[in-house]
């Protein structure tokens, strides 16, 4: 019993100790929480506003799109014929790599002029032209090691010398933006894909998406052309190499499905893909939650004073107790 009531004595003349130190350092702890959660909301005050719009889709069926049940039926039947193959319904993991592919978003900053936008900071809208940046001093160390190598190495060709030396973005610069900014997720339990783009003008963040629709659309539709003229030349070359009736038959079944793929993807709309939810331009920005910065700051400031104190005193008694030595 004396123990324990021993125990509990000393329990409260160390929380009594921790509460002496912390008093004793609240001008420093005060002092530390008040410039970390005032520089944190300055910061978040001068951060850009970031909007997103988000369009959902999900693919086409074999039976929904093009070809219906004939397309369907043929594709059973004779898809295994060698050198035929059948455009059917896209699965939804194509359209994903399809939609993070380099090749479609290649596409699109080539299409939309992207790259003024994407780094508009660097455009001057008025000359319509790139700003030129001057020549200065630069502390990268790959920048540094680049100029030392053109000094006393042989000349090394820059297959971008101008979107190096002039600071003007590239394909592969907005590529990487591009990356950043979009964001592709597979619903596999209700067979949907969300596309997102996070920019800070609203109305450009719903415009990129409908431009990776249109041109996800164009692509899969011209991917589809382009394979039913290559099996349709492909069956008409076996065409005149078989005699049997039945085989003949077969390949014109073959033919026709070739031709109404071919026709289908002229019309584009709902080809391979169908939209659900399209693109709007949002109204709320989903960052910077500047009143979760700041209130994540002053917790993680006051952690840091009261550590600080605790580490001041114990420095501080470990001097007291050496010069007691001495």
């Amino acid at each position: 019993m004396e123990e324990r009531q021993i125990q509990q004595f000393d329990d409260e003349i160390n929380l009594l100790d921790y509460w002496r130190v912390i008093w004793k350092r609240k001008v420093m702890i005060t002092l530390v929480v008040v410039i970390i959660v005032l520089a944190t909301t300055t910061l978040s005050i001068f951060m850009t506003n970031i909007y997103q719009s988000t369009a959902i889709i999900t693919p086409i069926s074999s039976k929904e799109g093009s070809g219906g049940s004939l397309s369907s039926a043929l594709a059973q039947q004779f898809g295994g014929l060698p050198g035929i193959s059948l455009p059917g319904s896209s699965s939804a993991s194509e359209i994903v790599n399809l939609l993070k592919s380099n090749i479609l978003r290649e596409k699109i900053i080539d299409r939309y002029n992207l790259l003024p936008v994407l780094f508009y900071e660097k455009w001057d809208d008025e000359k319509k032209d790139w700003k030129k940046e001057g020549k200065s001093f630069s502390l990268n160390p790959s920048v540094l090691v680049q100029k030392v190598l053109k000094t006393i190495g042989p000349e090394i060709r820059n297959p971008n010398p101008k979107a190096q030396d002039d600071g003007i973005p590239a394909v592969w610069d907005g590529l990487r933006t591009l990356n950043k900014i979009v964001k592709v997720a597979d619903n596999k339990k209700d067979n949907t894909i969300s596309i997102s783009v996070e920019f800070s003008d609203p109305e450009m963040a719903a415009k990129m998406v409908e431009y990776f629709l249109v041109t996800l659309t164009d692509h899969m539709s011209g991917e589809a052309k382009r394979v039913a003229r290559t099996n349709r030349k492909y069956l008409e070359e076996q065409l005149w190499a078989t005699a049997d009736p039945l085989i003949k038959q077969k390949i014109y079944n073959l033919i026709a499905q070739q031709i109404e793929t071919s026709m289908m993807s002229e019309v584009k709309e709902n080809f391979a893909f169908k939209v659900i939810d399209p693109p709007k331009a949002p109204d709320k920005k989903i960052k910077p939650k500047r009143a979760q910065m700041v209130v994540i700051s002053f917790i993680t400031a006051l952690f840091a004073a009261v550590f600080m104190a605790f580490f001041l005193e114990y420095i501080e008694k470990m001097r007291d107790q050496g010069g007691k030595d001495v």
